[in-house]
Parts: structure tokens; C-alpha cells; sequence
């Protein structure tokens, strides 16, 4: 059956470097009738769906959406996890495969083409929007150009670096910074500079995906930007092999109780250093003998006074 042909919603800026794209009238086609995007677009999904919706999202319409070509450009995941995860997002109700027979008597043939959703819709409204419309005219020479929904094949990810890895992992943490791998192979330089600075992939995830605005156009310029500005400073210089390491505890110059150089200022612990008064011969003469006193010297000092 051949369908209606949509007017593409607005396009979410596409993977850079370019995604391949398919023959013109084929690939990926926004369907209308879409909220407005935001950063919970594809929360109930679970991580991979998640994951690759987003990707799914960001490519530009009329992009090839073969399963092979979906999992050249997705770093984490081979043909078969790819192909299961459209399965899902079609039962989610974002996406919808259509094939459309091209040509006449014996130059027929099937070209696919994937209608995608950002927002999901129900069986019903897909079945009222994927209304017939004329097939494109035959192309000179057949070709063949089925894009097939599945491809056996060994769900294989190649072997990649520590820094390559943990950008292509930034997406299952945030589906807005989803990264295709043309965009982690131009970023993993950054990320490598990262490491030898002593961080593991934890702590580069963290800082990358913490505090992000509701939207990012541009996941791979956004994460160029933060590698760029949030590096952390260089581990120090380590001294060369065979320097011998020095090790100092201070002692109070006064009652030789030892401690670090910054535990003594002065050279005195702090008891030392603030020592407590002491109170214990100390009496406190009662207020009647005080009085008593005061009154026997202002009577000698009177008696001095008649005195020849």
C-alpha cells in the first residue's frame, strides 16, 4: 500500500557530521499533530528505546532508516538491538514502516518508508492518517531499494576506547546528548585529554549531563563546548623515579607532642599555644574579711596621722 504524503514537522537539527540520506521521496518522514518537544519526550520508554528514539529524533528528514544504517551511526548497540528497539518504539506508537509498490507489470517492486512520531499516537490515529496516495513514478532502470525492518546479523559492537565509550554512554544518562558514533569518534580526543587527567567515565558523565537546559539543539556541539570548558586541572608532575620521599612530623617545641607542620603553628600545639589559667591556688577572700581590712588600714593610716 502506498500513504499519504505528510508535511514534514519542524526538522530537530541532524547528526553532524551529515547522516547518510535516502533517495528523495523515502527515509524518515515527521508525521503533524506533535507536542512540542521537551526534555521528557521519551521518559517512559525504557534506556535503549530511550536511547534511540532520541537519536531518531535529532536526524534529518529523509534520512536513510535501513536497520544497518541506523546501527553504523548508534555506538552502542549492533543490528539486532537496533532492530528490536524499532519493534518497540512501533508498539510505543512512534514509528510506523509502510512499504509502496513502485513500477508496472513485471518492473514492480517495494520500496519502505518510515513515518516517525515524536509524540506517540494510538493504532487508530495511525490508521487514519496512512491513507493511500499515488505510488512515485518508476525510476528508469530498477533498482532495488528495499530498505528491510530486519536484518539478520551478529549483533556485534566493535572495540573501542575508555573515552570513546563513555561518550557513546552519555544518551542512556540523558537522551537529550545521545551521540552517534561520527560524533564520539570527533570527540574522542576530548574525552581522552579527560582521562589522563585522572577521571573515569562516572565522573566525565556527571559533569556533562548535570544542569542541562530544557532542550539542546546540538548535542554534539554542546558536549564539544563542555569538554572544552569543565576539563579538570592536570594531575601534578610526579617526581623522577628514585627521588626519595620525605616524610616530616613536627613536634611541639614545648612538650614534644608530635603532629603535622600545619597542626603547629609556631612550633606549639594548640594547648600550648592557649594554655589554660591556673586557678588552683587561687582563693577568693571572703567580702566581710576583705571589709575588715580595708577598716584596719584606714585606722593605721589615721593614727599615723595624730602623730607628733
Amino acid at each position: 500500500m502506498a500513504v499519504e504524503h505528510f508535511s514534514p514537522a519542524v526538522s530537530a537539527s541532524a547528526v553532524s557530521p551529515p547522516y547518510p540520506m535516502a533517495r528523495p521521496g523515502y527515509g524518515k518522514r515527521s508525521v503533524p499533530e506533535q507536542l512540542s518537544s521537551s526534555a521528557a519526550d521519551f521518559d517512559s520508554l525504557p534506556l535503549r528505546e530511550r536511547y534511540v528514539a532520541a537519536f531518531i529524533e535529532r536526524l534529518p528528514e529523509g534520512a536513510t532508516m535501513s536497520v544497518k544504517a541506523l546501527a553504523k551511526q548508534i555506538p552502542l548497540y549492533g543490528q539486532q538491538a537496533v532492530s528490536s528497539a524499532l519493534t518497540a518504539l512501533s508498539v510505543a506508537g512512534h514509528l510506523r514502516r509502510v512499504r509502496c509498490a513502485v513500477g508496472a507489470g513485471d518492473q514492480v517492486r517495494w520500496v519502505f518508508r518510515t513515518y516517525w512520531s515524536r509524540t506517540a499516537h494510538d493504532n487508530e490515529w495511525w490508521t487514519n492518517h496512512l491513507t493511500p496516495e499515488p505510488a512515485p513514478a518508476p525510476e528508469p532502470v530498477p533498482v532495488p531499494v528495499r530498505e528491510p525492518a530486519h536484518q539478520p546479523a551478529r549483533d556485534t559492537v566493535p572495540a573501542h576506547t575508555p573515552a570513546y565509550l563513555a561518550l557513546a554512554g552519555i544518551g542512556r544518562a540523558d537522551a537529550r546528548l545521545a551521540l552517534s558514533a561520527a560524533d564520539c569518534t570527533a570527540l574522542e580526543a576530548l574525552a581522552e585529554r579527560w582521562f589522563a587527567r585522572g577521571v573515569n567515565a562516572d565522573y566525565l558523565t556527571r559533569a556533562l549531563t548535570t544542569g542541562l537546559p530544557a532542550r539542546v539543539d546540538s548535542p554534539v556541539g554542546f558536549v564539544r563546548r563542555r569538554l572544552h570548558d569543565k576539563i579538570p586541572p592536570a594531575l601534578p608532575t610526579p617526581p623522577p623515579a628514585g627521588t626519595p620521599v620525605r616524610r616530616v612530623m613536627m613536634e611541639c617545641t614545648e612538650c614534644g607532642t608530635p603532629g603535622h607542620p600545619e597542626a603547629l603553628p609556631d612550633g606549639l600545639c594548640h594547648p600550648c599555644r592557649h594554655p589554660e589559667p591556673d586557678t588552683t591556688h587561687t582563693q577568693a577572700t571572703p567580702p566581710a574579711e576583705a571589709e575588715r581590712d580595708v577598716t584596719q588600714r584606714v585606722a593605721g593610716l589615721r593614727d599615723l596621722l595624730k602623730a607628733p
